[in-house]
């Protein structure tokens, strides 16, 4: 259904064909939104091309594939300015990697994790958006200590669940560190970067016999994404004030917590 919707001519290149570009504009303001927040935005991806009926065995490696793209970038920007909290950002890597590669390997039924996950991430976007109108909370702090416990722990745990769902993990390390006020919002940003980019790699390095059938359409996908990040990441880097930043999180939490629960 794909090809049937994404080409009015299967005979013109790809880079011309019209639909392939609405879908790719598409998937270019998903990417803009989640990495202003230092997300990949593969669970918005996900949503995109499964809503064009792609199959599943395809959906997955290419949302990877652009995720690496976006939290590359992202990781790479708010490295440069400063927000990338690396002894706080390696030790979560190493804890999460091998834990979301045994959560990978384990098979729950979709009717109890799918409604249960959804449900929290929409509870945790509706928090965060609640907390940002209360003054005496503050999630501006840009540079904090995070436990060194702290960062193990909680590494291992979002990995297993990452790996267990099959989500980059972005969406439940971000809110977890600014509740619990380990880290301001773009600190925040860029340590969710680099364990995006960490976790979608591992994920597509696990998936490799998978990248055989991507389609013809990423080149397309891909360039128009990374515009998307690029505009993104200036807005997430320098040019929002830490509530609207803390909205369009709260966004794109709520986005991968509906997609969980209706898709």
């Amino acid at each position: 259904m794909l090809r049937w919707l994404t080409r009015k001519n299967p005979g013109t290149p790809v880079f011309v064909d019209d639909y392939v570009v609405v879908i790719g504009g598409v998937l270019a303001l998903v990417s803009l939104l989640y990495s202003s927040v230092g997300h990949g935005g593969a669970s918005g991806y996900i949503a995109i091309l499964a809503l064009f009926s792609m199959p599943p065995e395809t959906i997955r490696p290419v949302a990877l594939s652009l995720n690496v793209i976006v939290a590359g970038l992202a990781t790479y920007r708010f490295s440069k300015a400063g927000f990338v909290d690396w002894r706080a950002a390696v030790p979560l890597v190493l804890a999460s990697v091998p834990l979301a590669y045994i959560g990978g390997g384990i098979v729950l039924p979709a009717e109890i994790y799918r409604p249960a996950l959804g449900g929290l991430l929409i509870f945790s976007a509706v928090y965060l958006t609640w907390q940002s109108f209360n003054p005496a909370y503050d999630y501006a702090g840009q540079s904090r200590k995070i436990p060194v416990v702290g960062r193990v722990i909680s590494g291992g745990v979002i990995g297993f669940i990452s790996g267990l769902s099959g989500i980059g993990g972005g969406v439940l390390l971000s809110p977890f560190f600014l509740v619990s006020r380990w880290a301001g919002a773009r600190q925040t940003a860029g340590i969710a970067a680099v364990f995006i980019l960490a976790n979608s790699i591992a994920g597509l390095a696990g998936n490799y016999a998978a990248l055989k059938s991507l389609p013809p359409e990423l080149p397309v996908w891909a360039g128009l994404v990374f515009l998307g990040s690029v505009i993104g990441t200036s807005l997430g880097i320098k040019s929002l004030p830490v509530k609207p930043l803390i909205w369009l999180l709260a966004v794109a939490i709520f986005i991968s917590g509906v997609k969980f629960i209706l898709l």
